[in-house]
């Protein structure tokens, strides 16, 4: 363990064969939704889906755009299935940095060998959002790559604002996981933690969008925070961005402040 990031360097090198599949997914996604476009969009045939669903649904899924290339994407993608796949891998990965390390032995192993308790956090930290960032700059090379094939006439920079926001949305759950196992050593409170920060979030701005008197709820929203503006078609919201990687940052720190001070013996 004497080699410099011992935790990160070994995180990324077992970790390599999953980031392949969740890459992979995530591609797969995109090339099945994206290049659909022009034939729903230039047939009308969206317009067509969203007059007949109800409004409420309508709003709830954010599908109010949808009929434009910015909007589908959104809706489709960033808003939905790269929301929901990015998310998962945050949890996963979250809640076994810290929480699997400790209930599977290993942690307490790599402690004896002189790796401090920060270090440790702020290296598996690390380690998740290496992996969150190459899937967020993977999904949005790719939705680049297919803005004008798929005539989607998305400006390329609010492309890249969609992936950071994206990658911020999982990185905060992912913190969360991390924070949590720190706090309890317990996997399943990590994942139930992180999880529960990523639906909660969704459900606020879903609930805030059906009325003006809970639009109070956008404030509790990670979600919102970076899509109550459509990043895709307005670009991203720079405040609501930096909130989200700044609460993320900040549990990260909390994370490792948290893991160097309890008992693990207990």
């Amino acid at each position: 363990m004497s080699a410099a990031l011992p935790v990160f360097r070994r995180s990324i090198r077992e970790s390599w064969r999953g980031v392949i599949g969740w890459s992979v997914g995530i591609a797969a996604v995109l090339l099945l939704y994206l290049p659909l476009y022009p034939s729903f969009g230039a047939s009308g045939q969206l317009e067509d889906i969203i007059k007949a669903l109800p409004s409420q649904l309508i709003e709830t899924l954010g599908y109010d755009q949808i009929a434009t290339g910015a909007g589908y994407a959104q809706s489709t993608f960033y808003g939905l299935m790269g929301f929901l796949l990015l998310t998962i891998a945050a949890v996963l990965w979250g809640s076994a940095a810290i929480a699997g390390a400790e209930e599977s032995g290993r942690l307490e192993l790599d402690l004896a060998h002189g790796i401090g308790r920060a270090q440790y956090a702020a290296e598996s930290t690390i380690a998740v959002l290496v992996r969150l960032l190459w899937l967020g700059a993977l999904s949005g090379a790719i939705v680049y790559a297919l803005n004008e094939p798929a005539e989607l006439g998305i400006h390329p920079p609010h492309i890249a604002g969609a992936a950071l926001a994206l990658t911020g949305l999982a990185f905060l759950s992912a913190t969360v996981g991390l924070l949590a196992g720190a706090l309890t050593g317990r996997k399943a409170w990590a994942t139930g933690a992180a999880a529960a920060v990523a639906v909660l979030g969704y459900v606020f701005q879903a609930v805030a969008r059906q009325s003006d008197d809970l639009e109070w709820l956008n404030a509790l929203s990670p979600y919102a925070w970076v899509y109550r503006q459509p990043p895709l078609k307005d670009g991203v919201d720079a405040g609501g961005l930096l909130l989200v990687w700044g609460v993320a940052v900040a549990l990260a720190v909390a994370s490792a402040f948290a893991l160097s001070r309890r008992d693990l013996r207990g």
